[in-house]
């Protein structure tokens, strides 16, 4: 099962929308198959470890983090494949996360003659899909905060300035979790203080790229800036003001996509963010902004998961908080993070984690 994990880790940014899955089969004590799925190549990991095993699969094992498929989509039933290659025993980590199709590939291997066992590592195999298990329920993006600060909770020196708190093996962190990602999410504020690109800079492959997106109320957004300059069709501004004003009409001229969404308070309505993001299946969403955004974010209770870079510093007053503008109601539900760890990525450390459980266990 770790051998069938690590290959579903191969799977990032290749797999979405489906979920990221891996599979080994295993005869004789002797590995005689193994893959893991890309959307692209459509074979699911199963078809592909079962292809490589070839007759060796009939009366082997087969390990994989994810329930075998019953239905048709793109491709046919994993199951029937399974059964069909005579294989003796499953080893799952865990049932499939949408509601209406769970268990039945199971079922259906267990009415085969098929061993199903369940649940070996499920709590890697859970943290692994948790961006398409919440999606696959609800349509939305699983939304995940990321933010670097100092011991006493600051993430710039003052406002509009561009500062750098955390060291290289942090910065690498990060690189990694944008690879993670379908979109991430800034607002005007930080293009205008930073001038990011806001890319994927990790150096693995992905099916699609990183799309870029911007919350811009006003339509503030800079036709020199580093993210308009450098869009081929993966930035979107979404903004209250309407989409065929003479700036917006500029932005789609140099490639960008300007999209009109409600408001709410004079601000782009995060939820109905979520929702356009969703519908383009975007499973997971990377939060880095500052901090009017990322309290805006957490008042409206849509961050799924925090991770917090913190470096050995302190910055004293005036600085920028992690976030600002959260009302006073927002404090009273005293929301806490569930399941946190804590890692080291010298000299700085990082937490993790979750306001929501997307699986629906608490």
């Amino acid at each position: 099962m770790d051998g069938a994990i690590e290959l579903a880790h191969e799977a990032m940014a290749l797999a979405h929308p489906n979920p990221r899955v891996g599979a080994v089969i295993v005869k004789d004590g002797r590995k005689v198959g193994e893959g893991f799925h890309e959307y692209e190549k459509r074979d699911h990991a199963e078809i592909i470890a079962l292809k490589q095993a070839g007759a060796k699969a009939r009366g082997a094992t087969l390990y994989v983090n994810l329930e075998p498929c019953s239905t048709t989509g793109r491709t046919g039933p994993c199951t029937k494949a399974i059964i069909s290659a005579g294989v003796k025993r499953v080893y799952a980590a865990m049932k499939d996360p949408n509601p209406a199709v769970a268990g039945r590939g199971f079922a259906e291997l267990k009415r085969a003659g098929v061993e199903v066992h369940v649940g070996i590592h499920e709590e890697y195999a859970r943290e692994l899909n948790e961006d398409f298990a919440k999606w696959i329920r609800t349509g939305l993006p699983f939304v995940t905060l990321k933010a670097a600060l100092t011991l006493d909770g600051q993430i710039a020196a003052r406002p509009g300035s561009v500062t750098q708190i955390t060291g290289e093996a942090s910065r690498a962190a990060v690189q990694r979790l944008r690879h993670s990602a379908d979109a991430l999410l800034t607002g005007i504020g930080t293009v205008l203080a930073d001038n990011p690109r806001l890319t994927d800079r990790s150096g693995e492959p992905r099916r699609r790229r990183l799309l870029r997106v911007v919350l811009d109320s006003r339509l503030r957004m800079p036709l020199r800036s580093k993210l308009v300059k450098s869009a081929k069709g993966d930035v979107i501004v979404f903004t209250a003001q309407p989409d065929d004003s003479p700036k917006a009409r500029a932005l789609k001229r140099a490639g960008v996509e300007v999209f009109h969404a409600g408001a709410r308070g004079g601000r782009v309505d995060l939820r109905g963010v979520l929702r356009e993001l969703g519908k383009r299946a975007m499973l997971h969403v990377l939060l880095e902004a500052g901090a009017e955004l990322n309290g805006a974010a957490l008042e409206a209770g849509i961050v799924d998961k925090m991770v917090l870079f913190y470096a050995p510093k302190v910055m004293g007053t005036g600085g920028v908080p992690l976030a600002r503008i959260l009302a006073a109601r927002w404090f009273l539900k005293s929301p806490s993070l569930a399941n946190l760890t804590v890692d080291r990525y010298r000299p700085d450390f990082i937490v993790e984690g979750y306001f929501h459980d997307v699986y629906g266990n608490h």
